[in-house]
């Protein structure tokens, strides 16, 4: 295991204050310190907004009272997905209870010294770390989620009818037909088109239920009845209530007759 100390977390800060000399102050205290970067500097409440919509920082260090609107009216007009890490710098005790109900990190009073600034922005840095840990977190799961999703098979097909979209249980579907680059899909004695291809669909679906059993053809092999055993080793499968009849492909035999189970142990039926 390496021994070599790790390197501080990089850090995007913004500094709002209206008195040139306090953020002259920030400059050097921020720039005594390890991988941060100054991004941007605001003099009142407006341009810290707008800064921080447009330069993202990590940390934000806000002055109370500034023209244009002050800390708390920054935070107010901020999305909630923008806020950066928020630390006061202020003259203004009064402010600290407001402040920390504001949901900022940390309330530094002027004057305040070197260290009391160190410790503050090692306490923004840590909740940015945390604070990234748990955005990737949150991704990855978002990932694995999406990935579990697309891999699962399709229970329910959203279909338009009438300007509506009703849900169709896959189960219900005897089969599905290839025309052009649409789909006619069977349920329940409905037909229904989806602007989908029919391998788009196949590919979708349950392989262990559907079959595609001719070019333009996808059968639910759980509706089929019987099979009617045709020349050149094609059939006529049955399907359903209705008694549907769909012609198999030449080339598909193989499939067909493994799916409704006619082939045991590698030997065909014919």
């Amino acid at each position: 295991m390496s021994t070599e100390p790790q390197s501080p977390l990089p850090l995007k800060v913004l500094v709002a204050d209206d008195e040139p000399l306090a953020r002259q102050r920030l400059r050097t205290l921020l720039a005594a310190e390890p991988n941060v970067e100054l991004v941007a500097e605001a003099e009142n409440g407006a341009d810290t907004v707008r800064q921080v919509l447009a330069r993202n920082p990590d940390v934000l260090l806000l002055d109370v009272e500034m023209p244009a609107g002050d800390g708390f009216e920054v935070l107010r007009t901020l999305p909630p997905e923008s806020l950066p890490v928020v630390v006061f710098v202020t003259a203004w005790q009064r402010y600290a209870l407001q402040a920390f109900e504001a949901q900022a990190l940390d309330f530094l009073l002027k004057p305040y010294d070197r260290e009391r600034f160190r410790a503050a922005l090692a306490r923004a840095r840590e909740q940015v770390r945390l604070m990234r840990r748990s955005e990737a977190v949150s991704r990855q799961e978002a990932m694995l989620t999406g990935l579990a999703m697309a891999e699962a098979p399709l229970r329910r097909l959203p279909v338009k009818v009438d300007g509506r979209i009703r849900i169709i249980d896959c189960a219900t579907i005897t089969h599905a037909e290839s025309e052009a680059n649409y789909v006619r899909v069977h349920s329940g004695g409905e037909q229904h088109i989806l602007r989908e291809t029919l391998t788009r669909l196949e590919e979708r679906l349950d392989p262990r239920r559907f079959v595609r059993v001719h070019r333009s053809v996808l059968v639910n092999v759980d509706h089929v009845r019987e099979l009617e055993p045709l020349s050149q080793g094609e059939y006529l499968l049955i399907l359903g209530a209705e008694g549907t009849a769909v012609r198999t492909g030449r080339s598909h035999r193989a499939r067909v007759e493994a799916a409704m189970g006619l082939i045991t142990e590698g030997v065909s039926p014919r």
